[in-house]
């Protein structure tokens, strides 16, 4: 199983990323052993996932949401909150 997830930054930035073992990434990204983006940023939050059977079709969705805006991104993730 595939989860492309975005993450929201301290300065309210978003990420976007995909990972076959989300836990194991998040943790990498605390110990700003992941993405160089988010190594400038003291911390994040995890705002949205999605899961995916393969690996092309993570990265296929991936690469959809990284050409969203970010107000597209930002209704994407008020209308599927992971708090609910």
């Amino acid at each position: 199983m595939f989860t492309v997830y975005i993450l929201r930054t301290n300065k309210n930035t978003l990420y976007t990323g995909y990972t076959n073992n989300l836990r194991g990434r998040l943790a990498k990204h605390k110990a700003k052993k992941g993405a160089k983006h988010l190594r400038m940023f003291k911390s994040f939050k995890l705002v949205y996932t999605e899961e995916f059977k393969t690996r092309s079709e993570a990265m296929r969705r991936e690469f959809e949401l990284k050409k969203l805006s970010k107000q597209e991104k930002e209704y994407l993730i008020t209308t599927n909150e992971l708090d609910k």
